[in-house]
């Protein structure tokens, strides 16, 4: 990574605002945002493993009732095992516009931290062995490395098994 990009300074968002007003350790990882690059794209660019780069993917329920899901950035989510563990008929992905308007950030941003909306979290269990993990800090092209148990003790995040 080249000196000027790991010195850029990059303004707060909700969720920064949100992980220090919680007092929550994290560093700074901008990138080059790049449309449909996802996580195999700022994994690349920031030298990191994409098993470690979680995605926050907005879902609704059978009744519409929205969630954030936290996956690994090289995982599917198997939407009936979501729904299984959540005693739900079925889960699947909210539209981009519904997802926005949820979570108050872009898709490509979305961070589980801040959102507008208050919505239950749940985190794929496997993601809480790693040792640390970047995800969204709320905008396109920022991720943000944390201790992965941030999500369940000061987020609330509910481990569930549902990776494909």
């Amino acid at each position: 990574m080249s000196v000027a990009k790991k010195d850029r300074h990059v303004s707060e968002t909700p969720a920064t605002q949100w992980l220090r007003r919680h007092g929550v350790a994290f560093t700074e990882h901008p990138y080059d945002y790049v449309e449909h690059g996802g996580t195999a794209e700022s994994a690349r660019q920031l030298g990191v493993d994409e098993h470690a780069v979680v995605k926050t993917l907005v879902m609704q329920d059978d009744k519409a009732q929205p969630l954030i899901v936290l996956m690994h950035g090289d995982r599917q989510v198997s939407t009936k095992n979501l729904a299984r563990a959540l005693s739900v008929k079925s889960v699947e992905p909210c539209s981009v516009d519904v997802a926005q308007r949820h979570s108050g950030y872009l898709v490509g941003g979305t961070s589980p931290f801040g959102t507008r909306k208050a919505m239950p979290v749940c985190v794929e269990e496997s993601v809480l062995a790693l040792p640390r993990i970047w995800i969204n800090g709320g905008r396109r092209g920022y991720l943000v490395g944390i201790a992965p148990a941030v999500l369940t003790e000061t987020l609330g995040a509910r481990p569930v098994h549902c990776a494909l």
